[in-house]
């Protein structure tokens, strides 16, 4: 374990309860809006363009970013910075989708809404599997990240950090919804980019980048090589990674669903422009570390710990700040899209068939107060199970955990899940613009992409699982569109019309 903090305890206590503070305050009050199941949802579906931008890069901002992306540097040199900064690319892809998704689905929900619409149940069952597994393997990665940073920066309790900063977002979230969400992911914004740009110029200032150079070609030229052979499929799985966490996750289908008209594909281009520059900034702390000489006691603090060790306690309260922000922005959404899966893929149809077989009353709730209170069960059960499967149970687990956990580092934890949303690229594109394509074909590229990606991932390593699985459903996607029926009405995909009782 790494004996040294950056800051004194009470300082970390000190900014932990301020924030949590400040962003509940926040939350609360912009989700006063949220008394309906639309409004607590999608916003109102009528979020504007500088709201929907700094929604879209706060919620990629997340702790991943700042953890990650020195540690790909770290460990796969300039490619592996690169290869971080191709997640843009699935922001970039998704945004004609999205404005796609408005037009063909103006009274939707979900992302898995549109797999039981366009490709049957059978479909919608592996769908709703890959996004829970996905939502739940994100939701773990940040919380387990931000209980080892904030103990590596403070000497907080692993424990308590990462039980502090779920609370915080359960309950801004329960309260303020969407609202909540794309308002305070706005505040976040901001203080997360001012916050990057300072700790990037402060470390550039310190080691110069000619110097980090030259210490990298004596001591690891291979960092330097673009023949990085790890590092060139890492480039690649995790630019499909992305484009698979993007284009399957309900986060960003909800996003699509709350703004206005004409707003979607603006907002996803923009966010994309504003988050690229993170990783690099970021990534760069992870090429500074051998130039500098610093020890460092886990590949994916490897940002944080630069930061903290070069500019002391200033660097390490900004950095401080940065994190809780970017977990935040991230961990509020997946629990808000999360909740939106369950509540109305799983929750409604139940509450819809027991309408019809009891006899209503006059004085009951009407759907929409019941749907709304499942939602507020849900995203609390979200938080306690996130929280469990983090949370080691003696002061002994809590030491593995914090030293590289019993699954890994985020990397291995995060990647786990490249498979599986790799997978669902294909199908989910196909179905927007191609009238092709059977339940039976969409089921086996998820099934069989998954399955591959699992088997490169146990074999070959994390780098690869994405890059697997995400070809093997392309193929599979390919002969499905080949051999289906042109006989899917795109007018079956819009719900708005149907009652609120479909």
């Amino acid at each position: 374990m790494n004996p040294q903090h950056y800051l004194p305890a009470s300082w970390g206590y000190g900014l932990l309860v301020a924030f949590g503070f400040i962003w509940i305050g926040l939350g609360l009050w912009l989700g006063r809006r949220s008394r309906t199941m639309e409004g607590f949802t999608v916003a109102g579906r009528n979020v504007g363009i500088a709201l929907g931008a700094a929604t879209t890069a706060a919620t990629w901002i997340t702790s991943n970013t700042v953890m990650l992306a020195p540690q790909f540097a770290l460990q796969l040199g300039v490619w592996g910075m690169v290869a971080y900064c191709t997640a843009s690319i699935g922001l970039l892809l998704f945004a004609p989708l999205s404005a796609r998704i408005r037009d063909l689905m103006p009274g939707g929900y979900t992302s898995a809404e549109f797999v039981r619409l366009r490709y049957g149940p059978s479909a919608h069952i592996v769908f709703m599997a890959i996004s829970l597994f996905y939502g739940l393997t994100w939701l773990v990665s940040m919380a387990i990240a931000g209980g080892v940073l904030l103990q590596a920066l403070a000497g907080i309790p692993y424990v308590f950090g990462m039980t502090a900063i779920l609370f915080t977002c359960v309950v801004y979230t329960l309260f303020g919804g969407m609202f909540a969400v794309i308002g305070t992911d706005f505040v976040q914004t901001v203080i997360i980019l001012v916050g990057v740009v300072v700790v990037g110029v402060l470390v550039v200032d310190t080691a110069p980048p000619a110097e980090i150079h030259a210490t990298l070609l004596e001591r690891r030229p291979m960092l330097l090589s673009l023949a990085f052979p790890a590092a060139l499929m890492a480039l690649f799985n995790n630019m499909l990674f992305g484009i698979g966490e993007i284009f399957h996750s309900n986060v960003w289908w909800s996003r699509a669903f709350a703004f206005r008209r004409g707003v979607a594909a603006k907002a996803y281009g923009l966010g994309a422009l504003l988050w690229l520059p993170i990783p690099v900034a970021a990534g760069f702390l992870g090429l500074a570390a051998p130039a500098l000489g610093i020890n460092v006691f886990r590949a994916d603090t490897v940002g944080p710990t630069v930061a903290a060790e070069v500019l002391g306690q200033t660097g390490a309260v900004v950095i401080f700040i940065v994190v809780f922000c970017s977990l935040a922005s991230s961990i509020d959404s997946l629990l808000a899209a999360t909740g939106d899966l369950l509540t109305h893929e799983i929750v409604k149809p139940l509450l819809v068939a027991s309408r019809r077989h009891s006899p209503s009353t006059p004085d009951g709730p009407s759907l929409d107060a019941s749907l709304r209170k499942a939602a507020s069960v849900v995203i609390v059960s979200l938080g306690a199970t996130t929280w469990i499967a983090c949370a080691p149970w003696d002061q002994a687990e809590a030491t593995v955990w914090y030293e590289g956990g019993p699954i890994g580092t985020l990397a291995t934890i995060l990647f786990f899940a490249g498979p599986l949303v790799g997978s669902a690229i294909a199908p989910i594109a196909a179905g927007l613009y191609s009238r092709r394509g059977s339940e039976v074909g969409v089921v086996m590229a998820m099934v069989l992409g998954t399955t591959a990606g699992l088997i490169a991932y146990f074999m070959l390593g994390w780098y690869t699982a994405a890059l697997v699985g995400t070809a093997v459903s392309v193929v599979v996607t390919i002969f499905d569109q080949v051999l289906g029926r042109p006989d899917f009405v795109w007018s079956r995909l819009d719900t708005s019309e149907r009652g609120s009782e479909t």
